[in-house]
């Protein structure tokens, strides 16, 4: 048993007040939250608060780190994916996923949604016995007659993910999910549908302006996207309206839903999706947006709208590294008015919450064992923050 405060303790939801300190069990479970420092506490410098969760990552891309370039846009981005993807070793994949997973445990990660098309990052799972996974198993397949198709891949990796999580569930959990709007066909998104009718679904949502044009139009850049891919998008007829009010209603409201990126949604939008699903989180991965092209999402609209925001790093495809603090750290740049109260209680809490795993992580209060992480830096001006892991 120990005694741990520092100047500020943030518990997930809000700053503590001062002089708080935590009762901790050998294991790092909060025993108690006491507001005296009993003799023998360890006194930190700098700011504690619950271990992060990254709500969205590809941890089987973890070996293209700096292999596409910044500033690209989507389409390219995605076209140059699978051209890259395996073109390495399984030696050097292997390596460069398990180099990243240990990165992210040391930059204070606790849970993680992680993206799977393929059985690689099984490994990966069991590497790490303290960090929890919800792996997301996407479909691909825009042509509505290979529906079953697709679904089948889809289903024949979650049976090996949830293989792998059989008596360990707490731990492990796995869904099939649309990759995207305009990657998944209105036939597959049914499949997928009903497979698990509450499974949490999770979708890169509006990360282009091509993907609302594709959908309003049926024209732009998804077209020469699909094209250059031998890709059948002929029996796709234009809604006239952006993608989100379009795909959404063709998953039911048991759905608890993530939406990744959002760099165009708007008002109308954000307004839609809560008329639609009663529990949607929206996941911003503000280095992946800056990385492939150059733009944020709309932020303060999601905040004065209501939005539930979590936060993840997308891949190292498309990021420098896989660290949720960098993540907050690029908000507070680009919107400084948004306080590191908020951004905490997006990297932890709301995250913990939108993964289904706020009995287990994501705050600081007696009974859990959410991992307890030390930032350093996180107020000093013109200084990169950056965190150590306590528990």
């Amino acid at each position: 048993m120990s005694f741990i405060t520092a100047p500020r303790i943030h518990d997930g939801h809000n700053w503590l007040p001062a002089g708080t300190t935590l009762q901790l069990a050998d294991d790092g479970t909060i025993l108690a939250i006491l507001n005296v420092a009993p003799e023998g506490t360890t006194h930190y410098e700098g700011v504690i608060a619950p271990a992060f969760v990254n709500v969205h990552c590809h941890i089987e891309l973890s070996h293209m780190k700096g292999v596409i370039p910044e500033g690209t846009g989507l389409m390219p981005f995605l076209q140059s994916v699978p051209r890259y993807r395996n073109t390495f070793t399984e030696e050097d994949k292997t390596q460069a996923r398990h180099a990243a997973a240990a990165a992210m445990w040391q930059n204070g990660i606790a849970a993680v949604g992680d993206i799977a098309n393929t059985t690689d990052a099984q490994d990966v799972r069991m590497a790490l016995p303290g960090m929890y996974f919800h792996t997301f198993v996407e479909a691909l397949g825009f042509t509505p007659a290979n529906a079953g198709r697709s679904f089948g891949f889809a289903e024949a990796t979650w049976q090996a993910y949830a293989a792998q999580a059989a008596g360990n569930e707490g731990r492990l959990r796995q869904s099939i999910v649309p990759h995207a709007p305009y990657s998944v066909s209105q036939a597959l998104f049914g499949l997928i549908d009903r497979f698990q009718p509450t499974s949490i679904v999770s979708i890169h949502n509006q990360e282009s302006a091509a993907e609302n044009e594709f959908y309003q139009q049926g024209t732009g850049g998804v077209c020469a996207l699909l094209g250059g891919m031998g890709i059948d998008y002929s029996s796709f007829t234009p809604t006239g309206r952006p993608s989100l009010p379009s795909y959404l209603p063709w998953l039911s409201a048991t759905h608890p839903i993530v939406l990744v990126h959002n760099t165009q949604s708007t008002v109308a939008d954000v307004a839609f999706a809560h008329q639609h699903a009663p529990e949607v989180y929206w996941c911003l991965c503000p280095n992946a947006n800056l990385y492939i092209e150059g733009r944020l999402p709309d932020v303060v609209m999601l905040m004065d709208e209501g939005a539930r925001i979590c936060l993840g790093t997308d891949s190292l495809a498309s990021n420098h590294q896989l660290c949720i603090l960098s993540e907050m750290a690029t908000l507070h740049r680009h919107f400084p008015h948004i306080g590191w109260e908020t951004l905490l209680r997006w990297a932890t809490t709301n995250g913990a919450a939108a993964l289904h795993l706020a009995d287990r992580v994501g705050s600081i209060r007696p009974g859990i064992r959410p991992g307890l992480v030390l930032i350093n830096n996180m107020d000093v001006p013109d200084a990169i923050p950056w965190v150590e892991r306590l528990f």
